[in-house]
């Protein structure tokens, strides 16, 4: 017989205090707490949308103070002597920049791009890059390239150099830490769009509000990295350096800053993507370049026209992202032998040689007899596409009904559900999940965020705007951790995977509008269509990654113990990658906002049809209302979805 050990439970604090009871059963007393307020609400407050009472209408002020500005935007020493200086400087820095690279050449500028990736990461890339610039010529978008790229050149050195002020005081210091988080917290869940509308309205439409959007879009992660770079510098290290007399600034600048070369570095990668997406999504409001060529060719449904200019912003893409997280992973490195460690003066003579070498030939620019024109044939494939998988799949039907099955199934109803519901019952829903998920204060601004849009007189429009977020989620969480999953379970997927999420992954949020256009037509469901898309790299990449960190040793254990296949995904693997789980949940909550927003350029409606409204009129009171409503729209979406790590109690 054999005998039973049993050991007796712990009588200590851990279980018998109030505080920790409640932890333990906090969902529960949360629902029934909701269930109640629910019941008492419905007598006492009764249904219906949002009450006029409690809106506040800001047309008048908004318009006042558009007023003033147009009216005195060339008289008042504030546009004159400060805002009209910044607006000059813009303008002669992307002006001088274009100028040089136009002087360069076809031949320099590719030249350049290659010696660049080349001296920083090898030979393989340096072909890649010069294969990239030279397809750009080939499809005839030469100097919309290089409008685009002087523009992220100035952008992105403005935004570095602004990311790093602050990073570097974050860094420093506490008190600014804390006062800058939240900023690049809400910061980080704004839409592209809602950028726009601020500059627009001290800056008019053209190159500086281009470009000050652009800085304001893709300074938060310098200054983010910046800080979490000199923060986590090694402890050793800095008393090291105390303890040999270095002042404050030897410090700085011998240990922290070398510490957080590979932070710093990575802030670089992340705001040059950021730049490069937010450059192509103001051409709305006069960026010019190849934003503006997709622009104008979708607003015509020119699907040729917009994959010729969407080509070369992903090859962009492609090549600085790959340039740039190259010169990061070979940080800590030895150093290459052969020509690599020749330095920069290869790369410069190189680049002047090809130039010199092209107006010798005299082909300063790319000829036109070499370029290769791909709108004819695309439009005849999209016309034939059009004929065959738009409305002509037999019993399964084509694309257009795909959309309207899905708009009429789904959008719709999410939509009128949400419309639907009382308004103070969806602020009891909002509160529920964040309290569930977070803490009070997480609560706190989730429910002020969503209380704001009915005060700004938008509950509707951001309703339908919710609708085809969260369907947009659903979907892209469905298939996103479906493929995750079984990518981590095989390598070979895995492998197969990869150059496709990279390529999807660097490809800015305006290119992912062409093929939904072409596929779909115009509407709400293109719209979702695009945003999952969009998402979908960020969640597959995620969710393998949480599934691949779960430690070898329990998944063995559990291998020896009879578990199969299936029991080790559901009982081993999702529960310890739940972390990595919500993570992706998250941000597949926010890129999606982030599309569909844009999505109102194709029909999407709603909030983004708003902002795209009130930046073509001139209607700043419509977009800034809009704008805003986007900004706590994300704001509530990202507090109920971001676990926040609660406080365990005293003597837990």
């Amino acid at each position: 017989m054999t005998a039973t050990v049993t050991t007796p439970r712990t009588t200590g604090p851990d279980a018998s205090t109030p505080a920790t009871s409640f932890a333990r059963h906090r969902t529960g007393v949360v629902l029934v707490g909701a269930l109640a307020l629910l019941i008492l609400g419905a007598f006492l407050i009764g249904g219906g949308t949002w009450p006029e009472s409690l809106t506040v209408d800001l047309t008048g002020p908004l318009g006042d103070v558009s007023d003033w500005i147009i009216d005195n935007r060339d008289t008042h020493p504030l546009f004159l002597y400060f805002f009209g200086h910044i607006s000059n400087a813009v303008v002669l820095s992307v002006r001088g920049v274009y100028l040089v690279l136009l002087a360069a050449g076809w031949a320099g500028v590719t030249a350049a791009a290659g010696l660049i990736a080349w001296r920083v990461a090898g030979i393989r890339l340096a072909l890649t890059a010069v294969a990239a610039f030279i397809l750009c010529a080939l499809l005839g978008m030469w100097v919309p390239t290089m409008q685009t790229l002087a523009l992220m050149v100035v952008a992105v050195l403005a935004s570095v150099i602004l990311g790093a002020v602050l990073g570097l005081a974050a860094g420093l210091s506490d008190r600014v830490f804390r006062s800058l988080r939240p900023v690049l917290d809400t910061m980080q869940v704004m839409p592209a769009f809602a950028y726009l509308l601020p500059v627009v309205l001290v800056f008019g439409i053209g190159v500086p509000a281009a470009v000050l959007a652009t800085v304001i879009y893709a300074a938060p992660p310098m200054a983010r990295l910046t800080a979490l770079g000199l923060r986590d510098a090694d402890a050793g290290v800095m008393e090291a350096a105390a303890s040999l007399g270095a002042t404050g600034r030897q410090r700085l600048l011998t240990a922290r800053l070398p510490l957080a070369r590979k932070e710093l570095l990575l802030g670089l990668n992340q705001t040059i993507m950021m730049a490069l997406s937010m450059a192509v999504i103001a051409s709305v409001i006069g960026a010019g370049g190849l934003g503006d060529r997709v622009y104008q060719a979708l607003a015509s449904v020119d699907v040729g026209a917009a994959l010729a200019a969407g080509i070369p912003i992903v090859l962009l893409a492609v090549v600085l992202d790959r340039v740039t997280a190259a010169a990061g992973n070979r940080i800590g490195t030895a150093p290459q032998a052969g020509p690599a460690r020749s330095g920069w003066a290869v790369v410069v003579a190189g680049t002047v040689v090809a130039a010199v070498g092209a107006r010798l030939a005299a082909k300063p620019t790319w000829p036109d007899a070499w370029t290769v024109g791909i709108a004819e044939p695309v439009n005849e494939a999209v016309g034939w596409m059009t004929d065959h998988l738009y409305s002509g799949v037999p019993v399964i039907g084509g694309t257009a009904d795909w959309s309207a099955h899905f708009t009429t199934w789904i959008l719709d109803p999410v939509r009128d559900g949400l419309q639907w519901l009382p308004w103070w019952a969806l602020l009891l829903l909002v509160a529920v999940l964040a309290m569930v998920i977070g803490t009070w204060r997480t609560t706190l601004t989730a429910v002020l965020a969503m209380a704001a849009i009915g005060v700004l007189g938008v509950w509707d429009p951001a309703l339908n705007t919710l609708s085809q977020v969260l369907a947009g989620v659903t979907v892209t969480l469905v298939i996103g951790f479906a493929v995750g999953i079984a990518a981590s379970r095989s390598e070979r997927v895995e492998r197969l995977l990869r150059p496709v999420l990279d390529v999807f992954q660097t490809m800015p949020q305006f290119v992912y509008l062409i093929p939904v256009v072409a596929l779909f037509g115009v509407g709400r469901a293109p719209a979702v269509a695009a945003a999952v898309i969009y998402a979908l790299p960020a969640v597959v990449r995620i969710t393998t990654q949480g599934m691949n960190s779960v430690d070898p040793v329990v998944m063995e254990s559990s291998r020896s113990l009879g578990a199969t296949g299936m029991q080790q995904l559901r009982k081993v693997q999702l529960p310890l990658a739940r972390p990595a789980l919500l993570l992706a949940v998250n941000q597949g909550v926010v890129l999606v906002l982030a599309v569909v927003v844009i999505g109102g350029l194709v029909g999407g409606g709603a909030l983004g049809y708003d902002v795209v409204f009130g930046l073509a009129q001139g209607d700043l009171a419509t977009g800034l209302v809009a704008g805003a409503a986007i900004v706590c729209l994300g704001l509530m979406l990202d507090r109920v979805t971001q676990p926040t790590q609660r406080r365990t109690e005293r003597g837990a």
